[in-house]
């Protein structure tokens, strides 16, 4: 039953308010889609913070996608020993990039007064969740070897029978702990979507194309010899 609503049920849910909210923000508060960057408080840990997470986390969830749109393509690629030993061992440094780049971000908000100063209660617990998804996943790629393979035939029929409103939580009931926890958590983070300022990653900043250039110019005051 625990199953059935966590991984049956919930994901609607999170879905449905990632959806419903976020499009009543961007109608009331278009502003508040933007990631609202504090660079110009602090920008040297947020340079390796915040690049080293992006390229990572991107590639990370890009091999999540490949898998689950391409299955058939995904299992002929890692059914190769070399290619899933190279993809073993990069999705393994790459998850290892982001929980480093992750507490580095979270250090830099906690140890910076100003950047503190300017960080809400969801902001903190985006952080906090982002690291625990990322750390689970850490953790299942070291103690469940060949996630790439085993991922085919449990998580990628789970999730394509959430998209045909078929759940079949049995592929997710029979997996450790961790599992459920990286899963669950993954749509915790869609459900937190619309409450944060995670929305900026849907946001596509078409108006720029129209707009008219912005002449910023900058201003240096002499020194008197």
């Amino acid at each position: 039953m625990m199953d059935l609503i966590l991984f049956g049920v919930f994901p609607y849910v999170a879905v449905a308010l990632a959806v419903a909210v976020g499009l009543y923000r961007y109608a009331i508060d278009r502003y508040s889609w933007s990631s609202q960057s504090s660079q110009f408080l602090e920008s040297r840990a947020l340079f390796w913070g915040s690049v080293s997470w992006h390229y990572a986390i991107l590639l990370i969830l890009l091999a999540h996608l490949l898998a689950l749109l391409f299955p058939t393509g995904w299992g002929v690629l890692l059914g190769q020993p070399v290619r899933l030993y190279f993809l073993e061992v990069t999705g393994m440094a790459l998850g290892v990039v982001t929980v480093i780049a992750m507490l580095l971000l979270l250090v830099r908000r906690g140890l910076d007064a100003r950047v503190a100063a300017v960080t809400s209660r969801i902001d903190w617990l985006l952080l906090i969740l982002l690291l625990v998804q990322v750390a689970t996943g850490v953790v299942i790629a070291f103690s469940l070897r060949w996630g790439g393979v085993w991922y085919l035939h449990t998580a990628v029929p789970w999730l394509r029978s959430l998209l045909i409103l078929q759940p079949e939580v049995h592929y997710l009931a029979v997996l450790p702990a961790v599992v459920k926890l990286h899963a669950f958590n993954a749509f915790l983070l869609i459900a937190l979507f619309p409450f944060s300022r995670l929305v900026h990653v849907v946001s596509v900043p078409l108006g720029y194309l129209t707009r008219p250039y912005q002449l910023v110019v900058w201003y240096k005051q002499r020194s008197r010899n």
